[in-house]
């Protein structure tokens, strides 16, 4: 039985470190909930239940269907727990069962009729925000000019700008090299800057 709670995020120290340290419990939950302990099934689901959210959000084109495909990203998951065996972090493992989930949502939306039209995400997904709250505009900002990249460089700067995963990880999770993750951050990262410094000049014209 495991029995330390999910450590929180530091605020001071090495952000590499401690995100390391939190993968390194992930993991270990992770391993531990093969064997049926219930807790650690319980701490892993929690753990990871917002970046695969995050990261579901931003691959879906549909905003309606983020809360499915999360469900079905670890209910895949705990389906297949007896195959993991922390040879990866079980984030980045979780996150490529999410991006196959995903992908299996296209298809099988590819041979359904479609009901109607479906409008931007965008709009949906701002007011599915909570309003109010400190940064909610600049997040606003960020999802807006995140939906403008490129879907592969989109991708990239999630999963190692946003979700913190380390460069090797979210290569193998692209199934692409590492320098060509590395290339596809650099870039959206110096369009998001160009975008912004726009935004900023009309706003002070």
């Amino acid at each position: 039985m495991i029995t330390p709670a999910l450590p929180a995020r530091p605020v001071e120290g090495d952000p590499a470190d401690a995100l390391h340290t939190l993968d390194e419990s992930i993991t270990a939950w992770a391993l531990a909930a093969r064997t049926g302990d219930q807790a650690a099934v319980e701490r892993f689901v929690h753990a990871l239940h917002r970046d695969v959210r995050r990261y579901v959000a931003h691959l879906c084109a549909d905003p309606q269907a983020v809360d499915d495909l999360a469900q079905d990203t670890f209910l895949r998951a705990l389906g297949s727990l007896h195959r993991f065996e922390g040879r990866s972090s079980a984030r980045s493992w979780l996150l490529s069962i999410a991006r196959r989930a995903v992908i299996d949502g296209y298809r099988y939306a590819a041979v359904r009729p479609r009901r109607s039209d479906a409008a931007d995400w965008e709009p949906a997904a701002e007011r599915a925000q909570p309003r109010g709250l400190p940064g909610f505009d600049d997040g606003v900002v960020l999802l807006d000019l995140l939906a403008a990249l490129p879907d592969e460089r989109r991708e990239a700067f999630i999963l190692t700008q946003l979700l913190g995963l380390p460069y090797a990880e979210a290569a193998a999770l692209s199934d692409c090299p590492v320098g060509t993750v590395r290339s596809r951050v650099a870039r959206a990262r110096a369009t998001l800057v160009d975008q912004l410094a726009d935004a900023d000049a009309v706003l002070m014209a």
